[in-house]
């Protein structure tokens, strides 16, 4: 099928994927003074007197923001807010679809760390949460800071933390697969943006060994003292690649255990599979086309192979993720993602793999599998 034509159709017959319903009646003028005047006046008294009742009386308890500048949507880059709308719609519908949030997308007119980081304060107040989304690096990692210090309501990069949670949830069962240890396995991660970096935390803060975790950008493997690394860089610098090897992706990936690209197409040569070690698991994520096709993975000695895209097995995606993690933190009535929550999170999509579905091609659960969303709320709620 060609999805490009497909989805233009669809798009342009439907002017987009979303639209609000109302949750009551207004079919007469009893039900007009319940809903609004003169009757919602005391619904607002009640809050002014106590601003937490808002998360009782309104859809607040329920709303999440999808916001973006359009600074780094999918594989497109820069392309800016109006074209980065039919993305952020696609989040909520997925938002709403799995876990019954509902989702509102937020796109912003600048590129301005200062100014995002003001407008989503001032709007604040109407929602639950704050998912920030298709924000480019380095910038994405301030705006997400400083925003959790200033903000009493849970906010979250999901292009950070959502792939960093599928992916730790996916690599932890690909290693029962082949029947290695987090600590022991070596890892190379191919990127050094918002996902790979945060990919990066949550595996050390899983147990992975900063001596056997390694880096490679552009420019090739990240090293404490490598001159040329933005701040960001330089702190992963300091957890990871304690030996200071140095050189490309060719030298970084002979005796690993795991690739993880973060990265771009087809900078993962089947040649140099042969140099990983026995029974290696392999994660190409690049959208649309990832870091080693799907037939040159076949020809390789890749144990376990997984993608970010539906139509190859082990499809690592964000939407296992995101939805479940924002549901927890809404009934929680949570103040922040923190950290034990994306490792419960990552736990909990884990465990929906039994020893029996295990192997080598089912190795994450799918994403329209109804246990998900329920689980990963359950495990987030348990720690708000």
């Amino acid at each position: 099928m060609d999805y490009a034509a497909q989805s233009l159709k669809l798009h342009k017959k439907c002017k987009g994927k979303i639209e609000i319903h109302s949750k009551v009646p207004v079919r007469n003028r009893h039900d007009l003074s319940l809903a609004y005047t003169p009757g919602v006046a005391e619904v607002c008294r009640v809050i002014a007197k106590n601003k937490a009742a808002v998360f009782e009386y309104t859809a607040k308890a329920n709303s999440v923001a999808v916001v973006t500048d359009g600074s780094a949507v999918l594989g497109l880059g820069n392309i800016g807010p109006e074209a980065a709308l039919p993305v952020m719609e696609g989040k909520a519908v997925l938002f709403k679809k799995f876990a019954g949030v509902d989702a509102y997308p937020i796109c912003l007119a600048t590129q301005d760390t200062e100014e995002i980081i003001r407008a989503v304060t001032l709007i604040a107040p109407g929602f639950g949460g704050i998912n920030l989304e298709d924000i480019a690096a380095p910038r994405c990692f301030e705006i997400e800071e400083r925003l959790k210090k200033e903000l009493s309501i849970p906010v979250m990069h999901d292009d950070q933390h959502g792939t960093a949670i599928v992916v730790l949830a996916a690599l932890i069962n690909a290693l029962r697969v082949v029947k290695k240890k987090p600590a022991q396995a070596r890892v190379v991660i191919n990127g050094a943006g918002a996902a790979a970096i945060a990919t990066a935390k949550l595996l050390l803060a899983y147990g992975f060994s900063g001596k056997n975790l390694m880096m490679v950008d552009s420019r090739g493997i990240i090293y404490a003292g490598r001159g040329d690394l933005n701040a960001y860089k330089q702190q992963i610098a300091t957890a990871t690649n304690l030996e200071k090897r140095k050189g490309g992706l060719q030298e970084a990936i002979a005796g690993a255990d795991v690739f993880i690209g973060v990265s771009v197409a087809d900078v993962l040569k089947p040649e140099w599979v042969a140099a990983m070690a026995d029974d290696p698991i392999v994660f190409a994520m690049a959208n649309p086309n990832p870091e080693i096709s799907a037939s040159d993975a076949k020809k390789t000695k890749i144990k376990v192979f997984g993608t970010g895209r539906s139509d190859f097995p082990n499809q690592i995606n964000n939407v296992l993720a995101f939805p479940g993690i924002f549901r927890g933190a809404l009934d929680a009535k949570a103040k922040a993602i923190t950290e034990d929550m994306k490792l419960g999170a990552a736990a909990a999509i884990a465990r929906l793999i039994g020893s029996k579905q295990l192997s080598a091609s089912n190795i994450i659960p799918n994403p329209f599998d109804p246990r998900v969303a329920k689980a990963v709320a359950a495990a987030v709620r348990k720690l708000g």
